[in-house]
This record gives C-alpha cells, sequence and structure tokens, in this order.
C-alpha cells in the first residue's frame, strides 16, 4: 500500500499564469535583427536594479543581452488586500507568508540584469487564498 505524498512547507496555489515566453522571444529577434535599439531594452529603473539586489532570487538564465552573468528574478505584488506592500517587490519567504494570509492577489515575475539593466516581464499569476463566496440573502416570509 502507498502511502500519500507529504509536503514540507506550503504548496503554492498559483492561478491565471500568463507566460510572456513569446513576447520576450519576438524583443530579443527584433534586437538581434537591428530592428530594436539594446538601449530601449536595457532600460531598468533603478528601484528595480535595487529591488533585484535586496528581493530578488537568481536564475540559471544567462542575460541574452550581455552574456556577462545570469539573470535576477524579482517578483512584485498588487492587489487591494496587501495595504502597504501593494506594489512592492517580495522575496520567496514574504511570498509565501502572504499567499498563506491574504486574499487573492497578483504577482508578476520581472527578469533583471544587473550588467546591463536588461529587463523583461518573465510571467504573471494571482495567488493567495480564494475569496470568500458571498452569502445570498433569504427573502423574507412572506
Amino acid at each position: 500500500m502507498r502511502r500519500p505524498a507529504t509536503y514540507i512547507g506550503s504548496v503554492r496555489t498559483q492561478r491565471q499564469t500568463v507566460d510572456y515566453a513569446l513576447r520576450r522571444r519576438s524583443l530579443l529577434a527584433s534586437v538581434n535583427a537591428g530592428r530594436t535599439a539594446v538601449q530601449s531594452v536595457c532600460d531598468a529603473d533603478p528601484y528595480l536594479l535595487r529591488a533585484a539586489k535586496f528581493h530578488g532570487r537568481p536564475s540559471d538564465v544567462l542575460c541574452p543581452i550581455c552574456r556577462k552573468e545570469q539573470l535576477t528574478l524579482v517578483s512584485w505584488v498588487f492587489g487591494e488586500s496587501l495595504g502597504t506592500a501593494n506594489g512592492s517587490a517580495r522575496t520567496e519567504a514574504e511570498l509565501s507568508e502572504l499567499e498563506s494570509a491574504r486574499v487573492e492577489f497578483s504577482v508578476h515575475v520581472v527578469e533583471v540584469c544587473r550588467s546591463c539593466n536588461w529587463n523583461h516581464l518573465v510571467q504573471s499569476y494571482v495567488a493567495g487564498l480564494p475569496p470568500r463566496p458571498k452569502r445570498k440573502r433569504r427573502a423574507a416570509p412572506g
């Protein structure tokens, strides 16, 4: 008889995931063909670069522009239920904490090269607790 798998830590429940790989591929093809200037794609905001330094997680993907270093992934959270955390970068640990305590919010994952300032939206998804269903009012007896 087989035992059910046990999980250590929280299990992510990402919903409504959007992958921007095709858009990324198209943009890189445009840069490589000379139709798009490198300066227009290597324009990371200083705030994004700082977020990559303090809240990012390393990836195994080499920067497609400068090929000097691995890209850093930064997760940004957005949602009414987040209060002051709305619109901020969060670490993996902070994301796990928010997912188990807050009602639905969206997460946008951006890849950043801290050498050449390449940045691109990689993925977005909905995380957090599903909203509670609204109770239907009973009609008063007639």
